[in-house]
């Protein structure tokens, strides 16, 4: 029998980028924008579905060493320019390894957007944990960053 478990965890990331909340906020909206930072860069051939409105659904799949790497996420508010709500799961090759509820919220900072990230989740059965999930957000922020800021490399 499978050992199983479930560790509850919530974080936060506190981003300040040097772009307006409307041009963030377009960085989610978008699909074409979303790609640009969303994602790991070495996944190969990505799929999925996006459809970014309140009860919509976005899905992303690509493959990293072999494994499939999963997202299957649902929309249930949107403040335009202000703040996105959330959940999602996430799978390793079929295997859900994790629930979650994450909120964005895009606060004005001077002449850029203050980006407050929280996330609630459940890792499930060993397989992901708070301190690999914190990390790569941190690392997609940095991403987000660089791309609405015009520093990402083409």
């Amino acid at each position: 029998m499978t050992a199983r478990s479930a560790t509850h965890a919530t974080f936060t990331v506190e981003r300040v980028v040097a772009a307006s909340p409307s041009r963030v906020f377009a960085h989610y909206a978008d699909p074409a924008l979303k790609a640009q930072w969303f994602g790991a860069p070495d996944a190969g051939e990505r799929s999925g579905d996006f459809e970014f409105r309140e009860g919509g659904r976005e899905t992303n799949s690509g493959e990293i060493d072999g494994v499939r790497h999963s997202f299957d996420g649902r929309y249930y508010d949107i403040v335009p320019n202000e703040r996105i709500v959330m959940a999602y799961e996430m799978y390793l090759d079929g295997r859900r390894i994790s629930v979650s509820t994450a909120t964005t919220e895009l606060r004005p900072d001077g002449d850029g957007t203050r980006i407050v990230y929280t996330e609630q989740g459940v890792f499930l059965d060993g397989l992901d944990n708070v301190a690999q999930r914190e990390g790569g957000t941190r690392w997609l922020f940095d991403r987000l960053a660089e791309v609405v800021e015009g520093r990402a490399a083409a």
